[in-house]
């Protein structure tokens, strides 16, 4: 019998994939709100975000905590189109499930068929991860221990799309998440605590890749991918924001005539409406009384009309 170690990194490797798995988890609840918000081709633009966010952060978490995992005796290297197509069912059964439940309804049937389907997804994923580790041991698993994690998934699954179809405050959602990622964890521990291995006498070259050569630039791209995505639809505003600020917007235009209307002339602008009237009233400048001159205005003089007559 091979000597397990999931602890070989200490608690680095546990708290960096409970990180990714909440990290998912957070993106996936802010983009279910706001595909449950939406219609059309916006509610499903937004879940297939979601499943993305929820799906990668959980194979994410999987191959950071398996960063940890060693077996004395033996290299551990990864079988590339296995781990690959572990973070394919991953996305595409968390898809599935929140397209049950945020279309069929979000309790009862729907949200219990969602979660079985999602969290039998996500154990799939989770054993086809370790059937894609190649080393000099054979892997057999307790059956009893495999159910439990199964049972664990499936719970963890619905309480997840619960989760995200409920949950509308920003504090809860934050805790949902947490909770989530620990679900997730729990999950992923439950099933590697199921794992045996015998050590082979026979030593052949392994196949795949290594963890450093794949595994490690996939997990960083993805989880890098998640801490951006999640800051750029956290500050993104939403549909309701949006129709706030073009509401806003309209009510600015329709008060703008109002606030630059010509003013009224003040006291110390005479009309003489006579003069130049083809191009408008002409404006003079008097003390308000009519006696002093005016632009446009003539000056009334005695002495000049004596010495014309």
């Amino acid at each position: 019998m091979g000597t397990l170690n999931h602890l070989s990194l200490g608690w680095l490797s546990p708290a960096l994939s409970y990180l990714m798995a909440c990290a998912g988890a957070a993106l996936g609840l802010r983009c279910t709100l706001r595909g449950l918000a939406a219609s059309g081709a916006a509610r499903r633009n937004w879940l297939v975000t979601a499943a993305a966010a929820i799906g990668s952060g959980i194979w994410t978490m999987h191959f950071v905590a398996m960063f940890g995992f060693t077996v004395d005796g033996t290299e551990l290297r990864y079988d590339v189109p296995l781990t690959v197509l572990s973070l394919a069912v991953a996305v595409l059964v968390t898809g599935l499930g929140l397209t049950v439940v945020c279309y069929g309804g979000h309790r009862g049937l729907p949200l219990l068929a969602g979660g079985v389907t999602t969290g039998l997804g996500v154990a799939a994923m989770h054993y086809l991860g370790m059937a894609a580790v190649r080393m000099h041991a054979g892997l057999r698993y307790d059956a009893g221990t495999v159910a439990l994690s199964v049972l664990v998934a499936v719970g963890a699954a619905t309480a997840a799309l619960w989760a995200a179809v409920t949950v509308r405050n920003g504090y809860a959602a934050g805790a949902a998440a947490l909770a989530m990622g620990l679900a997730v964890s729990c999950m992923h521990y439950t099933g590697m605590a199921a794992v045996h291995v015998r050590l082979e006498p026979i030593r052949t070259a392994l196949g795949g890749a290594s963890a450093v050569e794949f595994v490690f630039p996939l997990a960083v791209g993805l989880g890098s991918s998640l801490f951006l995505a999640s800051a750029f639809v956290a500050l993104s505003p939403t549909a309701q924001e949006r129709a706030g600020y073009r509401e806003a917007g309209e009510l600015g235009i329709e008060e703008l005539p109002a606030a630059v209307a010509r003013p009224e002339p003040g006291p110390q602008e005479i009309a003489f409406p006579g003069v130049g009237a083809a191009d408008g009233p002409v404006y003079g400048l008097g003390d308000g009384s009519g006696a002093g001159p005016g632009v446009g205005a003539e000056r009334h003089d005695p002495e000049r009309h004596d010495r014309v007559a």
